[in-house]
């Protein structure tokens, strides 16, 4: 699943480092095409269970309309201040469609894991909370790229 990363080899995230990495941040920003050619970034929440990234969406924003006319996607979570401590991972691929639009709730097996970690993640409550505007998006990725720079020894040599 990762990306040849000749240059970033020594920053490159492990797959464990990568897990936890994602596992423990809150915000991605998501990068769609329009029809008409235009790109759009925007913040979200989301859910990372290992193997795909799992995206809460308005269905009524305009990555949703993007994702809906052309579902290749790149997505990003990254944080850091100083240079050497820049890290973040980049996931590309389709996003697909997972549940009811919008989801109200109605059982679905696949959304289970995923609704038991969102809530507690952000809400720290167990039930996860439908209000009738959002769905799911679930990414799994073609390719991931990481970075850690705080893996150098002098971060001047990047």
């Amino acid at each position: 699943m990762a990306a040849a990363q000749r240059r970033g080899r020594r920053i490159m995230m492990t797959d464990e480092e990568r897990d936890a990495y994602l596992s423990a941040q809150r915000t991605c920003r998501v990068a769609t095409v329009g029809a008409d050619g235009q790109p759009h970034v925007g913040a979200l929440w989301f859910v990372w269970d290992g193997t795909s990234i799992w995206l809460h969406s308005l269905t009524r924003s305009l990555r949703w309309k993007h994702l809906r006319h052309n579902p290749r996607t790149a997505v990003v979570v990254d944080d850091g201040e100083g240079y050497g401590e820049l890290r973040g991972v980049e996931l590309r691929g389709e996003a697909v469609l997972v549940g009811e639009v919008p989801r109200a709730g109605e059982p679905c097996p696949e959304l289970a894991a995923v609704e038991g970690l969102f809530p507690m993640k952000y809400f720290g409550i167990d039930a996860m909370p439908h209000d009738g505007r959002h769905a799911w998006l679930r990414l799994t990725p073609e390719t991931v790229v990481s970075w850690d720079f705080r893996k150098l020894a002098d971060p001047g040599s990047v």
